[in-house]
């Protein structure tokens, strides 16, 4: 049976890639959708873009976030189905098919995911890179995945309320991850579906790619901090990717006692180090392969291993000291007392 499903799509200065992704939905093969796009206060010609196609159209006035703004259009679904997706988004011609097919297999509680496609939407080192390491990492638990991504996020209209919505006054990314822990929380079971794609309009450069990978550890690890799991395996923080950031700084700790002692034995560990590396990450070597040949692999790996890790560690610093002065902070205001100086 076809159930209504209701795609909603935030939108925030998005006209590079609105239009695409509107395109890329309304030539589903499956028929039972309607679309609402909710603008965040857009400052650019989005919305003379989004008018060109049969949707529903909501403004926001004022700029107020996505989560916000996907849970104003998830109010307005018409439909039984919610499907999350972004404005630089492209869905595949059966991706609502297979959504429809997925939540009417599961029961009611159970959330379905899906996942960027290995090869993006745009062409290039960086995107290739990303869209990837992305596929990889969050398809690699399908069955027990820590979190849902909104890039294709489905779920039924009646579960969204009962779990009471993404978070607004959170961060400004992961609200995602913040929504399906809450889910589960709350007794929901999340399951994978790596055959629900999306392609992703990336278009990074080394430097776009660079600045994501600091934003994305950056928040992440302070969210993991006072969620109390940094160093669990989720998705595209991933246990390969943590194991790979400390290899790297391992390794320059290694180069700083040599150039400081002179002694070449402290060397020795550094080929174990990059041997084990490459161990813990084979899988996602194979998935550089299986996306564009054993060059792009090698490149790919190259890029993670020797480059990546410097953007990731720099996030996640700045990650770790906004968690422990926002902790210090509250800590403070909890204890005045303790801030008073006694009188000499």
């Amino acid at each position: 049976m076809d159930e209504q499903i209701t795609v909603v799509i935030p939108n925030r200065n998005g006209s590079a890639t609105i239009a695409r992704c509107l395109e890329a939905i309304f030539s589903s093969s499956y028929r039972t959708f309607d679309v609402v796009v909710v603008d965040d206060g857009s400052e650019d010609d989005s919305i003379m873009k989004i008018d060109q196609f049969p949707c529903r159209l909501i403004r926001l006035e004022e700029h107020s976030g996505a989560s916000h703004a996907r849970n104003v259009g998830a109010q307005s679904s018409s439909g039984e189905i919610l499907f999350f997706t972004d404005a630089d988004c492209l869905v595949n011609e059966d991706t609502l098919a297979l959504v429809n097919r997925a939540l009417q297999e599961v029961g009611p509680n159970v959330l379905i995911g899906g996942t960027y496609s290995p090869v993006p939407a745009d062409p290039g080192f960086f995107s290739r890179f990303q869209s990837a390491y992305i596929n990889y990492a969050e398809t690699k638990h399908a069955e027990n995945p820590d979190y849902l991504a909104t890039h294709a996020l489905a779920l039924r209209v009646d579960t969204f309320k009962r779990i009471g919505g993404f978070r607004e006054a959170f961060m400004p990314i992961l609200e995602d991850v913040e929504f399906s822990h809450r889910a589960r929380r709350a007794g929901h079971r999340l399951i994978m579906k790596p055959d629900i794609l999306v392609r992703h309009l990336f278009n990074y450069t080394l430097s776009g790619s660079l600045r994501n990978a600091v934003k994305k550890s950056y928040f992440w690890t302070a969210y993991s901090l006072a969620n109390r799991d940094l160093f669990r395996d989720s998705g595209t923080a991933s246990t390969e990717l943590k194991v790979n950031v400390g290899v790297f700084f391992a390794s320059l700790f290694l180069v700083l006692v040599w150039l400081l002692t002179g002694h070449p034995s402290v060397l020795f560990a550094a080929p174990l180090l990059i041997i084990g590396n490459a161990l813990v990450s084979r899988g996602l070597i194979r998935a550089f392969q299986r996306t564009k040949g054993t060059i792009f692999a090698l490149s790919a790996y190259g890029y993670y291993a020797l480059v990546y890790p410097l953007a990731v560690g720099a996030g996640a610093f700045g990650g770790a000291m906004k968690y422990f002065f926002t902790m210090k902070t509250r800590e403070n205001r909890k204890n005045p007392k303790s801030q008073m100086t006694n009188p000499k």
